[in-house]
């Protein structure tokens, strides 16, 4: 890594970004653009810049930093956890993950980052503000107003103030899908309408998983899209002794993994090939959770050969394997 006059390891979050400088040692900067430019006054030519992939939080450093000619690695969390597991320490804060991350990217060869387009990284912003605003107190919402059904308070009062709050947060949502919608036609629009052609596949779903995998052009084949996911299986056997259950790995991308998993429960329903796998699981004695994992595996499948074949969902459809 000597090609690099220094490496920095960050670690943010959300109203902050902790740096540990090989040379230079820890500082804070604020997490927003004022902080990103305090903070690019002071990073020296030819430096390496390495974060997690924090979902929300790294992408705007990320893009910033690409878009000044800064080199950029964003890693796997995992990857730098194990790491600090493997140096067995005993102090966890916000100064020593960055010094962590610093010496991760020193000693092992780190992926460099390939900026978002325009397009997807404001569709990641409306993704966001839909997910940790809008469908949040809309839940929190209709909780309560679930309560004061089921309870009977009389306080009709609060009982449609609440009903005037969800239908404003529903007006929101509705409005970012959108906006959403908008975006992907000017790249995206006709893999969009192949993966909803899918039973189970939503319009939300589809349109994460385009903006994710870049259109499904980061990814050579279905198997590497699902280990992206997180839903690959794990074996867990040594010797004679140990015979742990297999467990989906979860190394991947949650946000994803959880749109699939609940997309499973409708395609067990109205999608030929995910109902025959979770009955023929479940009829097993397997559990109905291991079942519908299963399908979201399958769901993966579909998608990503849909998506390659240019062609739309065909219950009839019956792959050829080469002989």
């Amino acid at each position: 890594m000597n090609k690099y006059k220094e490496i920095f390891g960050f670690d943010i979050s959300k109203d902050v970004f902790d740096v540990y400088g090989s040379k230079s040692g820890h500082n804070q900067f604020k997490n927003n653009a004022s902080g990103f430019k305090t903070f690019l006054k002071s990073l020296p030519k030819e430096s390496l810049v390495v974060m997690e992939a924090t979902w929300y939080y790294h992408y705007r450093l990320a893009q910033f930093l690409y878009k000044q000619n800064i080199i950029v690695s964003v890693v796997n969390p995992l990857s730098v956890k194990r790491f600090i597991q493997m140096k067995l320490a005993k102090v966890k804060t916000d100064n020593s993950d960055a010094k962590a991350i610093c010496e991760y990217g020193q000693i092992n060869d780190v992926p460099l980052y390939n900026a978002l387009t325009d397009v997807q990284s404001e569709c990641l912003q409306l993704f966001r503000l839909m997910d940790s605003s809008c469908i949040k107190k809309r839940t929190a919402t209709k909780n309560k107003i679930y309560g004061e059904e089921v309870l009977g308070i009389p306080s009709k009062y609060v009982y449609r103030s609440l009903k005037r709050i969800k239908k404003y947060l529903d007006k929101e949502i509705l409005g970012i899908e959108k906006k959403l919608l908008s975006l992907v036609k000017q790249e995206q629009q006709v893999q969009l309408t192949l993966l909803t052609s899918i039973p189970g596949i939503g319009f939300k779903t589809a349109l994460f998983m385009i903006l994710i995998t870049d259109g499904f052009t980061k990814f050579e084949n279905s198997k590497q899209l699902c280990s992206y996911v997180g839903i690959t299986p794990t074996i867990r056997e040594s010797g004679s002794s140990v015979r742990g259950k297999s467990r989906i790995s979860k190394v991947g991308n949650r946000k994803l993994r959880n749109l699939l998993f609940l997309c499973s429960f409708n395609a067990c329903k109205h999608n030929k090939a995910c109902r025959d796998i979770y009955e023929r699981i479940v009829n097993k004695g397997k559990g109905k959770k291991l079942a519908l994992i299963a399908v979201s595996n399958k769901l993966i499948k579909q998608s990503f050969a849909i998506a390659k074949s240019g062609l739309p969902y065909d219950e009839t459809y019956v792959s050829v394997l080469p002989k």
